[in-house]
This record gives structure tokens, C-alpha cells and sequence, in this order.
């Protein structure tokens, strides 16, 4: 009996392997798809900045928190820094002075930042985008970091749109695709 039911178990883990390996592959997002989300990113991170009323672009949480601005500008620096050091990224050429800086130069600058983000990771090629860095300690390849580059983006914003409640403000809607 027990011959008899090897076949069948071996078959039968053979495709549960094969299930599960067509699953896995097909539960990644491709360059195409990751770069059509980082796009509606750049987006909702505009909409947010623009919905706060330039009274509240000082506003903080706490005296240690970024203030909004600061907020929005650190996901257009996180985006160029991570890019330079760890996407293969040049010298963006542009940069933006904070202190001095209209919300409307803050949003050209969020816009130029995710521009540079988007061709840097176009640049990649397949190899390089799979090739295994080290990056803050950590070895992860280079998919890894504009999926970092995302999670961080998000993050931020999120907290950009607690500061807008707080501020009475009703954030833009979610555009998730």
C-alpha cells in the first residue's frame, strides 16, 4: 500500500511546489508596475502639500518633530540621497533652500526629486537591479531600496496627512493605481 501511494504523494508534492512557485513569481511587481505607482506617489505627495494652507507649513506636532514643510522636503531629499548612494544616481543638478522656499518652490522641488528618482531607477538594468549592496548594514539588492524609497515616501506623507487633520484640512483622496 505504501508503494502504491508514492507516486501519488511524490506528484502531489511536486505540484504543490509548483503552485507555490507560480505564486511567488507571479505576487511580484514588475519595473513597468512599481514605476506606474512611484508616478501616482509623486502625485499624491503634491496634493498633499498643496491642500496645506501656508499658515500651517510650520506646523509641528511636537517641538522634536519636522514641521510639514520639513516633512515634504525630507521625502524629496530621502529620494535623492538614497538614489546617489545606493541606485547608481549622479549629481541631480537642482536643490532647494528651505528656509527661504514658497510651498510652490517645495513642490517643483518634491517633483524634480521623484523625476530624478524615477530616471535613476529606469537606468538600472535588470542585472543591476538584482545585483546585492550593502545598505545601512544591511545586504539587499538594489529592487529592495526603491521599494525602501516607496515604504519611506509613504511614511512621511502619512504623517504630512495627519498634520493636514490636525490643521482641519481634509487630505487629498487615495489614488492607489
Amino acid at each position: 500500500m505504501k508503494k502504491a501511494l508514492q507516486p501519488l504523494l511524490c506528484g502531489s508534492l511536486i505540484v504543490a511546489l509548483f503552485m507555490m512557485a507560480s505564486t511567488s513569481v507571479s505576487g511580484q511587481t514588475t519595473k513597468a508596475e512599481f514605476m506606474s505607482k512611484w508616478k501616482n506617489s509623486k502625485q499624491f505627495t503634491i496634493d498633499v502639500l498643496n491642500k496645506m494652507p501656508d499658515s500651517g507649513m510650520d506646523y509641528k506636532t511636537d517641538p522634536a518633530a519636522m514641521s510639514f514643510k520639513e516633512q515634504i522636503h525630507h521625502i524629496g531629499n530621502a529620494i535623492v540621497g538614497i538614489s546617489q548612494g545606493f541606485l547608481k544616481g549622479g549629481d541631480p543638478g537642482f536643490t532647494i533652500d528651505l528656509a527661504t522656499a514658497s510651498k510652490a518652490d517645495l513642490a517643483d522641488y518634491v517633483a524634480k526629486c521623484y523625476d530624478y528618482g524615477t530616471s535613476t531607477m529606469e537606468a538600472l538594468s535588470d542585472a543591476d537591479a538584482g545585483e546585492s549592496i550593502e545598505v545601512f548594514g544591511t545586504n539587499v539588492t538594489r529592487r529592495q531600496v526603491m521599494a525602501l524609497l516607496m515604504d519611506h515616501s509613504t511614511h512621511h506623507r502619512g504623517s504630512a496627512i495627519a498634520y493636514l487633520r490636525v490643521e482641519g484640512v481634509e487630505p487629498p483622496a487615495f489614488v492607489g493605481f
